[in-house]
């Protein structure tokens, strides 16, 4: 259970209708079988001691004492599985006769509490309130199996060992409601929701059924496991086929349907307590969870747990940037894109500029700047010559990045401008008593520099604005020459990160391979260039200074800035995700290595985004000192650099 990971686990076990002891022993053995996988938290269906569909069978008072005599028997035979469970049966009411469609609460044999379900329907096939009350608003104590237990609506249990695990519980339809118990449970700290549902089946209802759990758990910024009924259900008029689903902060984690037996993952209830302390939505930071729990007429009680460790088996991401899916990365490369050409059309309109100024290298993140850059003119109805593409080739630039410019420029109906900046920077150097052989970071940054003059006194010249190339990725890591290519008027790719930057590239290549296939081939060769600055001379005519044997892989660095930044993950935490998600293809060492790496330079260089330039958001992490990321320029990095040591 460290850093956070709780596995839970939706279960469905094969049962027979009424037959109270024979469900009982499957409730018992599922529980175990999970027990073994290191569950935790198990959800169990909806009355699945006797079996949703009894009916009339219901109002029988030998079905409700073998009901109870079958939770007696779970509890006495599962007092050593170190789990909390919910598990449906009908209760009765001791104080008013009524029937309610419990989920009890079970964890080492004791019996923690029983919530009732608070919305009971009574149309189509389902005709519940034929036999059950609602439990909205109940809260008293009732004795069942030989213990005094409450009964509410309004319950919760939070972990005594592991902080910011807190289980409340909701009965099918209640999250088919307009208010559903959970948002209440949410907000007096409910991390995690369980369901107990019998739903059966019929066309489409799968799909809004995961609609739904996925997008309570993204309201309620919660885990949540939705527990299905399947076989052994009878079969008279409904159809159940176990649809487990397991959600958590509006993603699908874990998925299981026409099957019996469990469906398992890991819920993060630190990610989800640090996201609900970012919104800070839930409660006034004044208000303790109690204080709330209390105000919202919600019990808390606690439970307790071993801490061993979560062995990790839900979906993470390598590319937390890049959606795996080809049409959802095809999506949101469309989207991108409109933003982004969004964002600079309205600033042209804004500022009359006469002219975008682009400096273009025939690398990746220059080549995405002229076609957003392109999709904005387009958008005005002005011509792609209002584009001005100034490459700029000195010491390090070889023929193939050079000539991809040019062919760029020339596919997109750009007007090209070539200045050979070497002579300038060479009179530069002179002026500064900097010797060419000595080619130190003056000798690059000079370069940059230069090029910055120029495209600026070229907007000048124009009644333009220069466009800057500089993406998310390099932002973070401070690598961009402070008022060189550091600076721009507008930077369109300051929400992008590298790796999305490469999609962005091949998505624009394999759209336009159709219409105009000379532009997707340059596109194509630009995407198989090394990425490089191009600050030292070349070696036999071909690039001798690659980014990535610099900084680091970008695939690396996207991945930590993503939990870095977005959930404010802890290094430790970080490393133990990217060994999960990369560790096939980077060692142990190497991920350490650029980890801290990337935290060194990610303080250290926090001064140059201090000044950034506007540009456009487009997706949840950005950098921009305006907006979601304020931090001091002299932060200190020792505690995160100390926890990397401790690894």
């Amino acid at each position: 259970m460290r850093d956070g990971f709780i596995k839970a686990a939706a279960g469905t076990p094969k049962i027979r209708v009424a037959d109270c002891r024979y469900n009982a022993g499957q409730i018992i053995s599922l529980m175990k079988q999970a027990a073994g996988q290191g569950v935790k938290v198990l959800c169990l269906p909806e009355l699945c001691i006797t079996g949703y569909t009894c009916g009339d069978l219901f109002l029988q008072e030998t079905l409700l004492d073998g009901a109870e005599a079958a939770l007696g028997h779970i509890l006495e035979e599962t007092g050593q599985l170190d789990m909390l469970a919910a598990v449906g049966l009908p209760v009765r009411s001791p104080w008013d006769g009524r029937l309610y469609n419990c989920a009890a609460v079970l964890c080492r044999g004791e019996l923690l509490g029983l919530v009732p379900k608070t919305y009971i329907p009574s149309y189509g096939e389902f005709y519940e309130g034929r036999w059950f009350a609602s439990g909205k608003d109940t809260d008293a104590l009732v004795e069942l199996c030989g213990r005094q237990v409450p009964l509410s609506s309004c319950l919760t249990w939070a972990c005594e060992t592991v902080p910011n695990l807190v289980v409340g519980v909701e009965i099918c339809e209640d999250l088919w409601a307009p208010v559903p118990p959970s948002a209440a449970l949410a907000q007096s700290g409910a991390t995690l929701i369980l369901n107990l549902s019998a739903s059966d089946e019929v066309v489409g209802k799968a799909a809004y059924r995961r609609q739904l759990a996925a997008g309570q758990s993204g309201r309620l910024v919660c885990g949540y496991v939705y527990a299905d009924a399947g076989e052994g259900e009878s079969s008279t008029d409904l159809v159940f086929a176990g649809h487990n689903l397991i959600a958590e902060n509006g993603s699908l984690l874990a998925e299981q349907r026409f099957e019996a037996g469990l469906t398992v993952s890991e819920i993060d209830v630190n990610r989800l307590a640090g996201e609900r302390r970012r919104m800070n939505t839930f409660a006034p930071e004044r208000e303790t969870p109690e204080a709330r729990a209390h105000a919202l007429g919600i019990g808390r009680a606690s439970f307790s747990l071993e801490r061993t460790e979560t062995v990790l088996t839900r979906p993470v991401s390598p590319t937390p940037f890049v959606p795996e899916d080809a049409a959802d990365r095809k999506a949101r490369c469309e989207e991108i894109l409109a933003v982004a050409a969004l964002g600079l059309k309205k600033r042209l309109e804004h500022t009359r500029a006469k002219t975008a100024v682009v400096g273009l290298s025939g690398g990746l993140d220059s080549t995405l700047a002229i076609l957003i850059a392109a999709l904005a003119m387009g958008m005005l109805d002005r011509p792609a010559s209002d584009i001005i593409a100034v490459t700029m080739p000195c010491f390090g630039t070889t023929d193939r990045t050079r000539d991809n410019a040019v062919e760029l420029a020339g596919r997109l109906g750009a007007t090209l401008r070539r200045i050979d900046i070497g002579q300038a920077v060479r009179r530069h150097f002179q002026d500064i008593g900097q010797p060419m052989e000595k080619q130190d970071v003056t000798f690059e940054n000079g370069q940059a520099r230069e090029r910055t003059q120029v495209l600026m006194d070229i907007a000048n010249q124009t009644g333009g604005m220069v466009i800057g190339t500089g993406d998310l990725s390099e932002l973070a890591l401070g690598w961009a020459t402070y008022n060189g290519d550091h600076m721009s008027m507008y930077g369109v790719n300051a929400g992008i990160p590298k790796t999305l930057v490469r999609h962005l590239v091949s998505f624009v290549a394999g759209d336009k391979a159709r219409e105009d296939r000379r532009l997707s081939t340059v596109l194509e060769d630009i995407l198989d260039t090394p990425v490089s600055p191009e600050l030292l001379p070349a070696v036999d005519g071909k690039i001798s200074q690659r980014t990535e044997d610099l900084v680091g892989p970008y695939e690396l660095h996207d991945f930590f800035l993503y939990y870095a930044v977005r959930w404010a993950f802890p290094p430790k935490k970080i490393f133990r995700l990217a060994l999960y998600a990369l560790g096939d293809r980077y060692g142990r060492d190497t991920i350490l290595k650029w980890l801290r790496s990337f935290y060194r330079r990610f303080f250290t260089q926090q001064f140059k985004r201090s000044c950034l330039p506007d540009g456009p958001k487009v997706g949840s992490v950005t950098l921009s000192p305006r907006g979601d990321w304020r931090m001091p320029s002299d932060a200190v990095a020792a505690l995160w650099m100390e926890e990397l040591e401790g690894l």
